[in-house]
């Protein structure tokens, strides 16, 4: 039997702030590919996780590896977010971190040129690498506003999009950085049903049209169950269960932790 194909290995991972635990022995494996969904009631542990995931935070044991490719292997505790980010890692946030005083384009070059090697001597001097980085990063954010259907948006303020655009952008810029796994953490908190159902695509395009893994938090159960191949369901800063959906949706930890009656997962 081959061994699975991993991008995310994290084995007992604890996460402490003083006395108070917010991940507790925490071991999860997400296979290159996947939809992953990590999901649990307020303060779980979930967005604790994310930062561990993403070099914010560093627990005080266990281990996080991750694979960009099938034969390279990157421990990520003790590694700054900046070059957990260069090594693939990409996130976005429960609420939108946008540069609200620049444009649509702007804001995605910005994720771009986060993964470019000119330095400000080659930038002032305009060096032909720094000429080549310039027009492949126009052509490349175009390329994204264009998957994530926001050129029509292009030169618009940041500060000036509907909350639905702002997600979209937020996901093109993260998108940028030429990921290999996306973190997404609530990309629907926020956003009305239309929306939601524009981001559930998109989320969809993502894996299957660029190859990327993802790996999401999100609240709303009908999104989370049309999307995630699998499910991983934190309490208290444990893991209570994992499965399928439909697995999930039937086993009793989860339906009393998180949620709730059994009637409540069918609506």
């Amino acid at each position: 039997m081959t061994d699975r194909d991993l991008i995310f290995d994290v084995k007992n991972v604890t996460l402490r702030f003083g006395g108070v635990t917010s991940l507790d022995d925490v071991s999860i494996q997400q296979e290159r590919g996947e939809i992953l969904s990590v999901i649990g009631p307020n303060g779980a542990g979930k967005t604790s996780l994310f930062n561990c995931l993403t070099g914010v935070y560093q627990p005080q044991e266990g281990s996080i590896t991750f694979r960009p490719t099938s034969t390279q292997s990157i421990s990520i505790v003790g590694r700054q977010p900046h070059r957990v980010s260069r090594a693939g890692v990409a996130r976005t946030f429960q609420t939108s971190r946008m540069f609200n005083a620049l444009t649509t384009f702007e804001n995605v070059k910005i994720g771009v040129e986060a993964r470019q090697k000119t330095g400000p001597i080659g930038a002032m001097l305009k060096l032909p690498r720094t000429r080549h980085e310039e027009k492949h990063s126009d052509e490349r954010s175009h390329e994204l506003l264009e998957f994530v259907k926001l050129t029509h948006r292009t030169n618009t303020l940041a500060d000036s999009l509907p909350y639905g655009d702002r997600r979209r952008l937020e996901i093109a810029r993260a998108l940028g950085t030429n990921p290999k796994v996306l973190l997404l953490d609530e990309p629907a908190a926020g956003t009305n049903p239309s929306e939601k159902l524009e981001l559930a695509s998109l989320i969809s395009r993502i894996n299957a049209e660029l190859g990327i893994s993802i790996l999401l938090i999100e609240h709303d159960m009908k999104l989370v169950m049309s999307l995630a191949q699998r499910l991983v369901v934190l309490n208290f800063g444990g893991v209570i269960a994992e499965g399928s959906p439909q697995e999930i949706q039937e086993n009793p930890r989860v339906i009393e932790a998180y949620l709730g009656a059994s009637e409540e997962v069918e609506q």
